[in-house]
This record gives structure tokens, C-alpha cells and sequence, in this order.
């Protein structure tokens, strides 16, 4: 559930004096979309995205001479100069929720990770929250299926299912109570691993649960 453990170490950065042109060269090299900008002792100073890059090229509209001179200036520009430095940080110790939560917000892809000197020790992108998701949560894995089951209420209802599935031997990665709105019934997902799923259902219902089948009227 924490950031160190999902994130990438060690990231690729730039300082502030390098130009424009190493930077897009440093994106195109190493595929990514993002680029911490540090000083000289590693500390985080700003951060140069492709989108901050897109928005300093020439209009595609632009006369071919005037885009050309243009292209050059950019080019040559320090990346102080296009960098945010009002960016937002993950620490280490930050859970996958303050990362949702932030990149929620701020419509961000990519978040700089900081030790307590400030001094950037990886990155973690929306790419990376979702493979911590899947993993955290087995989604894909052989024999993993998502039980969705209606909330009548029982303050018990959870402590009941763990009981359950420990006494048929499932694992399960996924207990989630999510109370009912306008457009929604109040639900219980439970995600397990079987390979067995009528013999979860049975027991459930035998325990007086009610397997959800959603109605599909779209």
C-alpha cells in the first residue's frame, strides 16, 4: 500500500540550466512523459512534463521561417523557464490512496517521490498506481472472481464472510462495504480466488446472503 513500494527508484532527472532540446531528447530516449528537475545535491526544484514542451512549440500555423526561429529559441531555452515549480510530491511513506487522491484532483500523470531532505528517490505514475491496484487486488489472476452481494444491513456481515471463506479455504483479496445511493443498491464486493465459485455461492446463501446478479437493462 505504499508508495516505495511501486514506485520507480532512481528516475531520470534534469536541472534547471539544461535546455529544452536535452530535455525532449531525454523524453523521446527513455519513453516517459516527466522529468524531476533537481539542483546539484538532487533536491526537487520543479518538475517539466511533454505537455509543459508541447505548449512552448510554434504554432503549426506559424509561417515555415518564423516557426523555424521559433523552434530554434525554444530549443534553446533553459528548462527553468517551462518548469512548474509549484509541483505536488509524494513522500515514500505516502499510501496508494494520497497518490489517487492527488492525481484525482490535480489531473496530473506522473508524481515526484521525496525523502525528508526534499531530494527525489523515484516517481510514480498513473501507470503504476494501476499495476499496484491489480496486484495489491489479484486482479487477472487465475481463478480470481468478484462477488458482488447485497447489504442487508447486518452490522456482522463482514466478520460472517470472513468466517466463511476461511472455513472453505478461499483466499480472498477484496472486502468492501460501499452504501447505497439513488443509483445504486448498498453492496458487498468480495474478490476471491476459486476455481470453485458454486460452492462459494452455496455457502454464502446458506448463511443467509444474497448473491448480487447485476440486471443488465442498457
Amino acid at each position: 500500500m505504499f508508495i516505495y513500494e511501486h514506485m520507480t527508484p532512481k528516475p531520470v532527472t534534469v536541472t534547471p540550466d539544461q535546455t529544452v532540446a536535452e530535455a525532449i531528447d531525454i523524453l523521446q530516449q527513455y519513453n516517459i512523459r516527466h522529468l524531476p528537475v533537481v539542483d546539484d545535491q538532487g533536491v526537487l526544484r520543479g518538475v517539466l512534463s511533454d505537455r509543459d514542451l508541447r505548449s512552448a512549440r510554434p504554432s503549426t500555423v506559424a509561417q515555415s521561417k518564423e516557426r523555424g526561429t521559433v523552434e530554434e529559441k525554444v530549443n534553446n531555452t533553459p528548462i527553468a523557464v517551462l518548469m512548474s515549480r509549484d509541483c505536488l510530491f509524494l513522500t515514500p511513506n505516502a499510501t496508494l490512496d494520497d497518490a489517487l487522491l492527488l492525481f484525482q484532483s490535480r489531473k496530473i500523470g506522473a508524481l515526484p517521490v521525496v525523502n525528508e531532505e526534499e531530494k527525489v528517490v523515484g516517481v510514480f505514475t498513473t501507470a503504476d498506481l494501476m499495476n499496484a491496484y491489480r496486484d495489491l487486488f489479484g486482479l487477472g489472476a487465475k481463478g480470481s472472481v468478484l462477488v458482488s452481494i447485497e447489504d442487508a444491513g447486518d452490522p456482522q456481515a463482514l466478520s460472517k464472510l470472513v468466517r466463511i471463506m476461511e472455513e472453505k479455504q478461499v483466499q480472498f483479496t477484496r472486502l468492501v462495504r460501499v452504501e447505497g445511493s439513488d443509483k445504486r443498491k448498498a453492496m458487498i464486493y468480495l474478490r476471491i480466488n476459486t476455481y470453485n465459485i458454486r460452492s462459494v455461492y452455496k455457502a454464502l446463501e446458506a448463511e443467509g446472503f444474497t448473491v448480487h446478479v447485476p440486471e443488465t437493462s442498457i
